[in-house]
């Protein structure tokens, strides 16, 4: 048995965010995280009450060991830590959420045949609101899937998806926080441009956008039947609607889904 459950190596924003999900319903006896700037895990560390060290101890002490870097720092990564691996006895599974790197070449960097699960998961899971996809080979039991999403049931959603769909969904779930951030700075500034102060303007953008995206979650009505809910004759929306229908506003966040999904592809050559 490991000593540990999950194994972050690499505490930045998004690994960080997984690793306090954890920590919600795993001991953090059972939780180590490490990081190429030793400060910055020790910090987690104390935050979380877990372990803390570097990352050849995580790769030696963890079940579910979670490679928390970017895509471009992934072959330096394993290459150090694939000793370690190499010699392990007992089972373990690598967790993956690096853009673009699909789990054989994850594999073919470790120089290992073992079980691996792809994540991508997005920023809101650091409140528990997250959209993670998550896809495995074919050495992952069932048995390790259940126990690893139950690990982070407190990040958020979780959905299954073929590997071949993970970068689509990415561009989506992924990038699309940066874009509904964009969209809600965009709303606060025209409210503001009609007199709001921009905090109230900032909240009101935030909290409809919130409440819009749990109508379509919890109805399950297409946006398209919700939105024309919203548009009475000759009324204000509908006037809006037709403004963002001239600006080629859904083209616009059809083409940043596609460009998002091209660069991650990119990443993963």
């Amino acid at each position: 048995m490991s000593r540990y459950e999950f194994g972050f190596v690499g505490t930045g924003n998004m690994g960080g965010a997984l690793a306090r999900a954890t920590a919600g319903n795993t001991s953090p006896e059972r939780i180590f995280v490490s990081n190429r700037t030793p400060e910055k895990a020790l910090r987690l560390a104390k935050e979380l009450g877990c372990a803390c060290g570097n990352n050849e101890e995580a790769a030696r002490e963890s079940r579910f060991l979670m490679l928390g870097v970017k895509p471009q720092m992934m072959s330096g990564l394993l290459a150090s830590i694939a000793p370690v691996l190499a010699k392990r006895t007992d089972r373990f599974v690598l967790v993956t959420m690096a853009a673009g790197l699909t789990m054989e070449k994850i594999l073919a960097m470790a120089g290992l045949r073992c079980p691996v699960i792809r994540i991508m998961p997005n920023t809101p899971a650091s409140i528990g609101q997250g959209m993670i996809l998550c896809t495995a080979n074919d050495l992952v039991t069932d048995g390790e899937m259940a126990d690893f999403q139950s690990g982070l049931r407190a990040a958020g959603r979780f959905d299954s998806l073929d590997e071949n769909l993970i970068d689509a969904g990415s561009a989506v779930s992924g990038c699309g926080p940066a874009f509904a951030d964009l969209f809600a700075e965009a709303l606060a500034d025209g409210g503001v441009a009609c007199g709001l102060p921009r905090a109230k303007a900032l909240e009101y953008a935030a909290q409809m956008l919130s409440g819009a995206a749990q109508m379509i979650l919890q109805s399950g009505s297409h946006p398209g039947a919700l939105k024309d809910a919203v548009c009475s004759p000759a009324g204000s929306t509908i006037a809006g609607v037709r403004v963002l229908e001239q600006k080629a506003f859904r083209a616009a966040c059809m083409d940043a889904v596609i460009a998002a999904y091209q660069r991650t592809r990119e990443l993963g050559k």
